[in-house]
């Protein structure tokens, strides 16, 4: 069964006449008369009497009729849901990286809401090779990750940069140089981060040789700094989120370069609104660098 074949024969109904329908769906009969015999072949039923020039509906035809205009309602219905000017609605599958997922995405996800409400979107957080490895395999539509790497498949763009931020007790005073976590405990994600290989890399390069922590929650690691426990370092959108009355006070270090967080989707997913809306609110949310320190 075809949607065409269903078309002529809800078109045969409505005019009464294989003539005048081939007419208005600029066809021939003859190739209407075909696809309606091979229907009535498929469903093992005769769809119309012929009644001297006319037809005339059988009972089984009647209750075809009855699916042909559901089937033909829900085609017309996908056919303008997946138009150029069509709303974005539907399911829509994203990943983000924890700090994203934390720190820049809850405001963006309410305004998004607010704006397609027709879209059920579900958000799932993981390290950024589960991520990619997901679009791989279509379990999500897109994800934010913060590395830039070649993946076959896979497009990418970037959204925002990410400021590292040294977050460290009050009481510890003011921190210059790397020597200076000389000796504190260190808390960052577990290796494969690139936020935790930013500072490995800056400690090495000052020929501080220091024992890191891992802990896989930026909730946790805040809580041991404002604990007094250690320092750590983090992106901006984690220090922004967290840092009224945490306890702690955060320092910059030009050498701690900024890291861009990139959008990343399936090369031959081809146009989907809902992703694409997605993706334009991110853009139009961090166009506008954001300031740190007010």
């Amino acid at each position: 069964m075809e949607i065409a074949q269903l078309r002529m024969f809800k078109t045969v109904h409505d005019l009464g006449s294989i003539v005048r329908a081939a007419e208005v769906l600029h066809c021939v009969p003859s190739n209407i008369t075909a696809r309606l015999k091979s229907l009535e072949r498929e469903m093992g039923a005769t769809l119309f009497f012929r009644e001297g020039r006319g037809l005339r509906i059988s009972p089984a035809g009647e209750v075809l009729l009855d699916y042909a205009r559901k089937i033909l309602a829900l085609a017309d219905e996908a056919r303008h849901a997946l138009g150029p000017g069509a709303a974005p609605s539907g399911p829509l599958r994203i990943g983000a990286i924890e700090s994203s997922a934390s720190g820049r995405l809850p405001r963006l996800l309410a305004k998004y809401h607010a704006l397609y409400p027709q879209v059920c979107l579900e958000l799932s957080t993981g390290n950024w090779t589960q991520l990619l490895d997901d679009i791989r395999h279509r379990r999500l539509d897109g994800a934010i990750v913060a590395v830039d790497v070649e993946r076959q498949g896979l497009k990418r763009s970037v959204m925002y940069r990410e400021d590292l931020i040294l977050i460290a007790p009050t009481s510890d005073g003011p921190m210059r140089t790397a020597a200076d976590l000389q000796g504190k405990a260190i808390f960052m994600w577990p290796a494969g981060c690139p936020y935790r290989f930013a500072l490995e890399q800056w400690l090495l390069r000052h020929e501080q040789v220091q024992p890191i922590t891992s802990i896989a929650s930026y909730g946790a690691i805040v809580g041991c700094v404002s604990a007094g426990a250690g320092v750590a370092l983090v992106p901006r959108g984690i220090y922004e989120q967290y840092r009224a009355g945490a306890g702690w006070q955060g320092h910059e270090f030009a050498e701690l370069a900024s890291i861009d967080n990139l959008f990343y989707w399936h090369e031959s997913a081809g146009r989907h609104p809902a992703r694409d809306a997605f993706v334009e609110l991110l853009q139009a949310e961090f166009r506008e660098p954001v300031t740190l320190f007010e």
